[in-house]
């Protein structure tokens, strides 16, 4: 059974899926949450109401949450059309100034959705239209499985190097003996005016999701941290959200946030210190210390981490990893790199596709 947590942008990631017992299958088949090939899932209720929206096209058999809403067409319409049409700026501010009640809980009635007028070329024009923005979504999608493979591959590598075949005589030495934690901020002799801001919910499994520009003296009050090209940065609250990554060649006016613990390693290859900090081991590892904690919420100390122990490979097994390491995570930042124009691109082009500004057949 799939849930909004469960929705990406074009598809569902069935990892954290919750199962349930055949019986409670067949009742909720049986009340329509059930979706079919080609129809349209909307996110409709919660923190990312309207945020996600994708057309169904996988082989397994799931049903929904009333939190996702599942919208079938009549044949003369495109669906790959009507989602984008859904996506596109203009009809989101419609739908989110018309239809989103609730103020601890944003939601979109069901019924609802009739309401929202979608403007509708010829049918051959929609799946045109559909073609061209597919085609970018599709190749943004390659660059992102490319990346966690590459990812993966090292993480592998990783543990059959320095798990699997860790000898006995290596040293156990700390992760404080490599990195100094939150080396840093921004102080009073700090230049920039202007700032790009990153908190910890914009950096996911690597990944960062959206950067602020701000003024220095508008920004919140988190905005401390200052870091340079390799840095690792983990997130200190609720670790088991995996807000974490390394930072890559990052602007003079970069600042993150006090959430994050800044790594700066020393004498010691940053992907493996990552590696190391990000399994999914030490995940739970790391989050079972935080929920230890006397804070309001589960959050770690930089000495948490900076005592966390690990056996010292040879310096040529280290150097060996850190030329592997580096060419996959040089791959990853040129995929990213990809992934922004062609995102930008089609962000671009997707309002003017639906509002015929610009026309394709």
């Amino acid at each position: 059974m799939c849930s909004v947590k469960d929705m990406t942008y074009n598809r569902f990631d069935f990892s954290d899926c919750k199962l349930i017992s055949l019986d409670d299958f067949d009742k909720l088949v049986a009340q329509g949450c059930q979706p079919k090939n080609g129809d349209i899932l909307i996110s409709k209720d919660g923190a990312n109401c309207l945020d996600l929206i994708f057309v169904f096209n996988q082989k397994e058999e799931l049903v929904l949450l009333s939190s996702i809403a599942i919208v079938r067409l009549l044949s003369n319409y495109n669906s790959v059309f009507v989602r984008y049409f859904l996506l596109a700026p203009d009809c989101q501010y419609v739908m989110r100034n018309n239809y989103i009640s609730g103020s601890a809980i944003p939601r979109v009635v069901l019924k609802d959705f009739k309401k929202v007028s979608i403007l509708i070329p010829p049918l051959p024009e929609q799946k045109a239209i559909a073609a061209v923005l597919s085609s970018l979504d599709d190749k943004i999608d390659l660059l992102h499985r490319q990346n966690k493979t590459l990812e993966a591959m090292a993480e592998t590598l990783f543990k059959q190097w320095f798990v699997v075949e860790a000898r006995e005589d290596w040293e156990f030495v700390t992760v404080g003996d490599f990195v100094t934690t939150n080396e840093k901020t921004v102080n009073n002799s700090y230049d920039q005016q202007f700032i790009e801001y990153l908190d910890t919910s914009s950096l996911t499994e690597g990944k960062i999701n959206g950067i602020q520009l701000l003024s220095l003296k508008e920004a919140p009050s988190r905005a401390r941290r200052l870091v340079k090209h390799n840095d690792v940065l983990i997130s200190t609250v609720r670790p088991n959200q995996k807000h974490f990554g390394i930072i890559k060649n990052p602007k003079n006016n970069l600042v993150v946030s006090t959430g994050f613990c800044v790594l700066t390693c020393h004498k010691i290859d940053p992907y493996f210190i990552y590696i190391l900090l990000t399994t999914d081991e030490m995940t739970e590892y790391l989050h079972s210390i935080a929920e230890g904690s006397t804070s309001t919420y589960p959050s770690l100390k930089p000495s948490d981490i900076e005592k966390i122990e690990f056996q010292l490979p040879p310096k040529n097994k280290l150097d060996e990893f850190a030329k592997i390491a580096s060419d996959n995570w040089n791959k990853i930042e040129i995929n990213h790199n990809q992934i922004q124009t062609l995102e930008t691109l089609r962000d671009n082009l997707l309002p003017k596709l639906m509002s015929g500004d610009v026309r394709v057949t």
